[in-house]
């Protein structure tokens, strides 16, 4: 056994973390360098124990990173500058922040996808997945509650006598010795081998077809393109159905919207102001509301207090104060009809203004009057 060329390691297992710390120690002194430690979960300050050198995976992240951000930020200058140049917000055409989220994404892909293949192809020596560890009573021992160390064959002052014995002073719970699997050991991958090179080809060839088959031809067939040849007309197709050739139609006159009654009083200012009336109650609320909505709406031409001082400066005509005698006399509803349908040259606001906004501005309206026309009790 002593001369057996197919050990891997001589493993041993204990039940604590202490005794595992112990054990590393005594395993480092001893002069050993190439053994593993084999923990359930990681445990503080093992590291520490085993003096392991810093890892060189940080470096590859690194490099990775930097190629990831050094492409993205040439990609999008390139574009930037060279291939769609935009104007966006009045900004230069290299506006550095917008491209640090992208940036930042790349980066990260780079650092984590590129580092991962190192890990596989030069830690895990990739095509050779299988390691002797795997599946034996070792591994599956420190996978659940045991501390295990393994101390390979291939280490420079590795004696199997020697090392086993070494190890049983240790005291562990058990020791085992760890073969290489002899197929997995003579197997040689064949990458190149004609039979897996044309094994790819049919697969991707195979891939291939049923993806272009699947997205070009069975998405335009039966049941599949129910969705596809729905018989609607959309907006601004031009359409056969109607004579004016026309999609896109104007609803039909008496068409009432579901949960929505049409306004009452069009075209009948006088009927309005006889029968509406304002729903709302004045309070502090609703006039802060009919404030904004009239500041937002009605001030560009009646003003700020309801003056007519128009601040389109003649590009509008100025309409009518809201304080003459006619304005204070007439009731809400006439004042809401005027908001909604408007009044000479003055638009409705009705597709603007919502119902309860126009009262609101009603209320405020009969606010500004009241503070320019006060009655004698308000100034008490």
């Amino acid at each position: 056994m002593v001369n057996d060329k197919n050990i891997f390691a001589l493993t041993v297992l204990f039940n604590s973390p202490n005794e595992i710390i112990d054990a590393v120690s005594k395993v480092r002194d001893a002069g050993y360098t190439r053994y593993d430690v084999h923990t359930p979960y990681p445990v503080h300050g093992l590291e520490k124990a085993m003096k392991l050198p810093t890892t060189k995976i940080g470096i590859f992240a690194f490099i990775f990173g930097l190629i990831g951000v050094i492409s993205a930020v040439t990609l999008i200058t390139w574009i930037t500058l060279y291939e769609y140049p935009l104007v966006i917000g009045g900004k230069p055409f290299w506006s550095w922040p917008a491209f640090v989220p992208v940036s930042f994404e790349i980066t990260v892909l780079f650092t984590a996808v590129l580092s991962t293949i190192v890990l596989i192809v030069l830690y895990f020596k990739f095509p050779n997945i299988s390691h002797p560890l795997h599946d034996t009573s070792y591994m599956k021992a420190v996978s659940s509650d045991k501390y295990g160390i393994a101390i390979e064959a291939t280490d420079p002052i590795f004696d199997f006598e020697k090392t086993k014995e070494f190890l049983e002073s240790l005291n562990p719970q058990t020791l085992e010795i760890i073969y290489y699997n002899l197929e997995e050991l003579n197997h040689k991958p064949k990458v190149y081998d004609l039979k897996f090179i044309l094994l790819l080809i049919v697969i991707g060839l195979t891939s291939s077809a049923v993806t272009y088959f699947t997205l070009n031809k069975l998405m335009f067939m039966q049941p599949f393109n129910w969705m596809m040849l729905q018989e609607k007309i959309k907006s601004q197709e031009k359409s056969s159905i109607f004579s004016n050739g026309i999609g896109m139609q104007k609803p039909v006159t008496g068409t009432v919207a579901r949960g929505f009654m049409p306004y009452p009083y069009s075209g009948q200012p006088a009927e309005a102001e006889k029968y509406l009336l304002n729903p709302l109650l004045p309070t502090k609320e609703v006039i802060e509301r009919g404030k904004s909505k009239y500041l937002t709406f009605c001030s560009p031409c009646h003003g700020n207090f309801g003056h007519g001082d128009s601040r389109l400066r003649g590009q509008f005509p100025n309409p009518p104060t809201l304080h003459s005698d006619k304005m204070r006399a007439m009731k809400d509803g006439g004042i809401y009809h005027i908001i909604t349908e408007g009044q000479n040259i003055m638009p409705g606001y009705a597709s603007q203004i919502s119902r309860e906004d126009r009262w609101a501005i009603v209320h405020y309206i009969r606010v500004l009057q009241r503070a320019h026309n006060p009655k004698e009790e308000d100034l008490k």
